[in-house]
């Protein structure tokens, strides 16, 4: 379905083009991050190893910890297994396999600067090996402690969303709304949501993409401490107004979020970012309370499992 889109501010300073045939999939999936995948360069040109080790998840984190802990005493041992163990006093005489257990208790000490003492290296040689270990065991502990404090000094928001946007009645209208709670048990203050509208458009037989901002029916609150509703009005002020369900596939919309609020925890002020495409709308529901009294009546319930429960209007 072919229609003239009225006047309404085109955006073009959002970092995206507006060349259709060079874009494929959505601009922001759904942890947030941009669809974009960069090539061109070296690897070590384009990646920044502190900033993968502050931003990778804590489970990843430690196992890169762990492993590399592991391959640097593992190679010192065999260094020290090539010097020969008789240039590493104390040492129990013995098998292949003893020497190199041996070797490699013996560079774990070494790196974390412990030394029992029981073995002590001899010669030149493996004091030459034990002198290097231990600075860059001492370079290594000093390289993770700042990448930990760095990771837990760095305020991370954990906004949750409803897994669908909902095109729902609103006064006499329709509107698109979808849900955001903080997961967290801080307090986040001040936060404002910003709607980008990503569409499709056919401009002198050439169909290009424009971006136009959504106006919210409340664009900031005070406190993030229940869910909040953000709601779109299709009123004649909206870019939308007048599409039915096959020009929202025809126009491959996709709503682009912005989220800022500021963490009290860290004070520091926190962004998110999330998107909706139009396979993720769901037309003529709405959706069901996620808070509640408890049996009580002294506090508040928030039920954050129901954040994408809605029920079918009919």
């Amino acid at each position: 379905m072919k229609r003239k889109l009225r006047t309404f501010t085109d955006y073009k300073d959002l970092g995206l083009s507006d060349k259709v045939t060079s874009q494929a999939g959505r601009a922001i999936n759904k942890d947030g991050t941009f669809n974009i995948r960069k090539r061109g360069l070296r690897f070590l040109e384009q990646y920044s190893f502190f900033h993968a080790l502050i931003t990778v998840k804590w489970w990843k984190f430690y196992g890169i910890i762990v492993l590399t802990y592991c391959i640097l005493n593992v190679f010192f041992a065999f260094l020290y297994m090539l010097a020969g163990y008789h240039n590493l006093s104390g040492m129990v005489a013995g098998s292949f396999l003893e020497q190199f257990f041996e070797s490699f208790f013996f560079s774990t000490q070494t790196f974390t600067t412990v030394g029992y003492g029981r073995i002590n290296p001899v010669g030149f040689t493996s004091n030459i090996i034990a002198s290097v270990e231990s600075l860059v065991g001492l370079m290594s502990f000093a390289l993770a402690t700042g990448i930990l404090y760095g990771r837990f000094s760095r305020p991370v928001e954990k906004f949750i969303y409803s897994d669908n946007l909902l095109v729902a009645p609103y006064k006499d209208i329709t509107a698109l709304m979808f849900r955001i709670a903080n997961a967290k048990n801080n307090v986040l203050s001040n936060v404002d949501v910003e709607l980008m509208l990503s569409m499709n458009v056919t401009e002198n037989g050439t169909q290009i993409r424009k971006f136009y901002e959504l106006q919210l029916e409340r664009k900031r609150i005070n406190f993030l401490t229940l869910s909040w509703t953000v709601v779109h009005p299709v009123d004649e002020q909206s870019p939308l107004s007048g599409y039915e369900k096959q020009d929202f596939i025809d126009a491959d919309v996709e709503v682009l979020i912005l989220i800022n609020g500021y963490d009290d925890t860290y004070g520091q002020n926190v962004h998110a970012r999330h998107s909706y495409k139009y396979y993720e709308f769901i037309w003529n529901a709405k959706f069901t309370p996620m808070f509640k009294r408890s049996d009580d009546e002294q506090y508040t319930i928030l039920e954050l499992d129901k954040i994408s429960e809605y029920q079918e209007m009919r």
